[in-house]
């Protein structure tokens, strides 16, 4: 593609940059409200959660006016069906969606990961959840079910063939029940593991001391990124929790394919690799940039803010995502904030980080074999998130026009993407065959 036939505007983004901005803003006054009066309780990680969550959806109602959209599949205009009608219906739904959490609650039951550790914490929040979902999830079905346009949806699919007992199912209704599966696969496993980290986020950053940073670049870097973390960690549990339609948050489909899955899963546990003494541990006697650069005083800070903005770029993606933010999966696309810049900012910025920050090629024990170890590790983790990148875009691109736009856009003009795409073109370039010499005779 040349600038003749790209896009000449990026295509709009599916979330207004005001939702994430005012999620930011919610977590923002809970975190002063928390440091100032020092809450200390289990619940200081939920009241965070609905601190963001509260503006954001009430920004996306309100002024954006997203259960407008009709890519929410609800018709606000027409008739609402019965409620006798919407309540038949409902019960199958209902029938559906339980035995996903039934399903989902097994998972959890069978994992021994989930009940040790930070999953503890999870697995409470999750457990003390599980009535008042079931309670709430009746009127909420039915009401939405009145005003659907399409009503069979994959809850629906999945109540329809557990009613049948898999007899005389409608084989064009698999495509649904396999979405359905995909969908609450991925909201079940990621939901889970963001709600476990909510503790230990809020705990690095309560406990950093404005006193140590100001004299300290390495104290300053350490809380930044601890509260970088925090700002991702929330908004994403957000994002995981609140895929409902009536906000333009639902699930339109997850990842359908296996390299996909495969490059995720291996970033997050159970299957993780990366951790210490795993396969893809790059940490072995490292350095790290803290003692490498402790007799270098200017050079020190330099790197530590490199380290800061990069946390914050990571913590922006998130941010940009509103209530929207999710693995292996497509709801709506997003072109702005760093995404107006680079098709993944939050995987470069992230492998950016742990370049910077371990300095691989740097150990305590002086060999040689440990530098390079490190060091070809360090390379295949951010290769595994460029294939992450890949499969997504794979996933994206079969979805929606507006992606394929978006991507197009961005390989002419965005102020990252396009040098990456220029070298692929240039790597991947044919080699022009030189003339056939002929003799004349």
């Amino acid at each position: 593609m040349d600038d003749s036939t790209a896009p000449r505007t990026c295509p709009r983004s599916a979330v207004s940059s005001a939702v994430g901005a005012l999620g930011l803003a919610g977590l923002g006054l809970f975190y002063l409200a928390v440091r100032i009066w020092h809450f200390d309780a289990p619940w200081v990680p939920l009241a965070g959660l609905a601190a963001c969550a509260l503006p954001m959806v009430l920004w996306s109602l309100l002024v954006d006016r997203v259960h407008r959209n009709p890519s929410t599949g609800i018709d606000w205009d027409g008739a609402p069906r019965p409620w006798r009608d919407a309540f038949d219906t409902g019960l199958v739904k209902l029938a559906g969606l339980w035995a996903t959490w039934g399903l989902i609650a097994c998972f959890y039951a069978l994992g021994r990961w989930y009940w040790d550790g930070e999953y503890l914490y999870a697995m409470e929040v999750l457990t003390t959840a599980l009535v008042p979902l079931v309670l709430v999830s009746v009127p909420y079905v039915v009401w939405l079910d009145r005003r659907l346009v399409d009503r069979q949806d994959g809850a629906w699919a999945f109540g329809h063939w557990l009613m049948s007992l898999g007899r005389d199912f409608d084989r064009a209704l698999r495509p649904k029940l396999a979405e359905h599966a995909r969908s609450w696969a991925i909201k079940g496993f990621y939901a889970a593991f963001m709600v476990s980290t909510l503790p230990g986020n809020w705990g690095g950053a309560v406990h950093a001391y404005p006193d140590q940073m100001w004299d300290d670049p390495v104290k300053l870097a350490e809380a930044t990124v601890a509260l970088m973390f925090l700002v991702d960690v929330s908004i994403g549990t957000v994002g995981y929790i609140l895929t409902l339609r009536p906000l333009d948050a639902h699930i339109r489909s997850g990842n359908p394919f296996m390299q996909g899955w495969v490059a995720a899963l291996i970033c997050y546990p159970p299957f993780i690799l990366m951790l210490p003494g795993g396969p893809l541990d790059y940490g072995v006697n490292q350095l790290g940039w803290e003692r490498a650069l402790a007799d270098h005083p200017m050079l020190q800070p330099l790197w530590a803010f490199a380290l800061m903005a990069l946390t914050g770029c990571y913590a922006w993606a998130t941010v940009a995502f509103g209530l929207r933010f999710s693995n292996l999966t497509y709801r709506g696309v997003l072109t702005n904030g760093p995404y107006r810049f680079t098709k993944h900012p939050a995987y470069l910025s992230k492998n950016l980080f742990w370049w910077l920050a371990t300095l691989p090629w740097l150990t305590t024990s002086g060999q040689w074999s440990d530098a390079a170890r490190n060091t070809v590790i360090l390379g295949l983790i951010s290769a595994i998130y460029f294939w992450r990148a890949r499969t997504e875009e794979r996933h994206l691109l079969r979805e929606d026009p507006a992606y394929r736009a978006y991507a197009d856009w961005m390989a002419e003009h965005g102020l990252i993407t396009k040098w990456f795409v220029r070298a692929a073109r240039l790597w991947a370039r044919p080699a022009v065959a030189a003339p056939l010499v002929v003799p004349a005779e």
